[in-house]
């Protein structure tokens, strides 16, 4: 019997393939004797009784879509015999379930303590350009002034974007939220803001998007109204540097980290292993009074049954509602379908339908209820689960968690990604192939739950890694130099 399977609730009419299984094998799951009828590839479903044509087909206990024909006990379940059955705009019910965890003593990390009282986790000086013109600019001082790197500081980047003119209406007004949040993020010591001068993202605006700020943390230069960009800021750097080299690290409790929640080049095994043990180190950070941050609103949708009914109270509950359909109206409004997803790769690792992906995505919010509902370019302001409206992009979603003041980004992949976010990005394998073959990506092997190991188990080894990044150690993103942004884009370039 093969030991390769597991049904994931007691009612699905699926299970998944944990390891590839042959024609003929025999399978035994959830009180199923089945042989399967053709070769399945690893992630991906097998039958475990007669669907008929348009009936639903089950996983997580959930509707991930309908049968295109009949399928026999021990097929293959994917692309070619089943489809998503999402449509449009929803209603919703708030019927509440609420399931607090249980409060446990925070430990803690060795981390920054600044001068406004939040804390931080890195102590670098960031270079933030107002406006593409001078991204080149932005990168060349970065790289020119790598030697005021000492001491306690811990880096000096430089974040460049394609944005900041030639925009109008909603994503003008975007950018200039998105950056202003950037720069007060606490993981950045000092901030040197770098514009052009003739940009419709001028420093008027910037400066009123911004608010109050400590003019010793926050620099300005506009390259035009200087003979010498790279001398004047090379003078700025200096003074950034000052002030960053004044942070020391000391004990931090973890109920002070925002984590950020993201997935992205999933498989049929992230919603099983690693997507899980994100969710349940999501409750274990709300038990000891911390916050944690999920996205990725598309990836919502037709799993909203996961979400909505754990809002905390009604006014939550309007504000997700809302974050859904407005969302669902923002596709409509392109002439595209909300269900135009997964991607090419989603679906050779198992993954058929939205609905499919979506309720292996938003495992990565575990049990504990929805605290607070926020805009892009908001700041966490709620201890505990927090839904913030960004789309499936991974470079968009994870510099929105890191705008929203997410410490870290745990970012759980089934078949790898190199990038990072601003934030230090901790990449979670879904299987040990993966974290075998992709060692200088990967941070920890959430595999190990397809193996035998127990989520908690898991998760208890991830808040370890946790800690331990928070105090310091890198991710291998940060190790390779792997760093980046990108802002959401919605209307016209001008």
């Amino acid at each position: 019997m093969s030991m390769n399977i597991i049904q994931i609730s007691h009612a699905d009419n699926v299970a998944v393939v944990l390891h590839p299984v042959s024609i003929g094998e025999k399978i035994e799951v959830g009180g199923y004797m089945l042989e399967a009828l053709e070769d399945i590839p690893q992630g991906h479903k097998i039958a475990l009784k007669h669907i008929k044509m348009g009936q639903d087909v089950i996983k997580y206990g959930f509707p991930i879509g309908c049968a295109l024909a009949d399928v026999d006990a021990g097929s293959w379940v994917h692309t070619h015999n089943m489809t998503t059955k999402l449509s449009g705009v929803t209603e919703y019910t708030y019927n509440p379930e609420l399931h607090y965890p249980e409060p446990e003593e925070p430990e803690s990390f060795q981390g920054y303590r600044r001068a406004d009282g939040r804390s931080a986790i890195r102590n670098e000086i960031w270079i933030i350009p107002t406006v593409g013109c001078v991204n080149d600019v932005a990168e060349k001082l970065a790289k020119a002034n790598q030697d005021l790197v000492k001491g306690t500081i811990d880096g000096l980047y430089a974040f460049t974007h394609p944005f900041g003119c030639s925009q109008t209406g909603g994503d003008h007004a975007q950018t200039r939220k998105l950056l202003a949040s950037l720069v007060r993020h606490p993981n950045a010591a000092s901030v040197l803001v770098l514009g052009l001068g003739c940009e419709n993202l001028t420093r008027e605006q910037f400066l009123e998007e911004l608010g109050d700020y400590d003019p010793d943390r926050v620099k300005f230069l506009i390259c035009q109204e200087v003979e010498d960009e790279f001398a004047e800021g090379r003078k700025l750097l200096e003074q950034c540097a000052a002030y960053a080299g004044q942070f020391y690290r000391e004990p931090i409790p973890v109920s002070e980290l925002v984590i950020g929640m993201k997935c992205g080049g999933s498989d049929g095994l992230s919603g099983i292993t690693a997507n899980p043990t994100v969710g349940k180190f999501s409750d274990m950070m709300t038990a000891r009074g911390g916050s944690t941050v999920l996205t990725e609103v598309p990836e919502m949708f037709g799993a909203e049954g996961f979400l909505l009914n754990r809002c905390v109270n009604e006014e939550i509950f309007k504000k997700a509602v809302k974050m859904l359909n407005d969302f669902k109206n923002y596709f409509i409004n392109h002439h595209e379908v909300i269900y135009d997803n997964p991607s090419p790769g989603n679906r050779q690792g198992g993954i058929t339908t939205l609905e499919d992906k979506s309720c292996g995505c938003v495992q990565k919010g575990g049990t504990a209820p929805v605290m607070d509902v926020l805009d892009y370019g908001d700041p966490v302001t709620s201890k505990g689960l927090n839904m913030l409206y960004g789309p499936g992009n991974d470079l968009v979603s994870a510099t929105a968690m890191t705008a929203a003041g997410a410490h870290i980004i745990l970012f759980t992949t089934g078949r790898g990604t190199p990038f990072g976010a601003p934030a230090p990005t901790i990449k979670i394998a879904s299987n040990s192939q993966l974290a075998e073959h992709k060692k200088a990506w990967i941070d920890f092997n959430a595999g190990t739950v397809a193996e035998g190991e127990a989520i908690d188990d898991a998760a208890k080894r991830l808040m370890k890694l946790v800690i331990e990044v928070a105090g310091g150690k890198e991710t291998c993103a940060e190790m390779n130099g792997f760093r980046g942004i990108s802002i959401f884009k919605d209307g016209v370039v001008l």
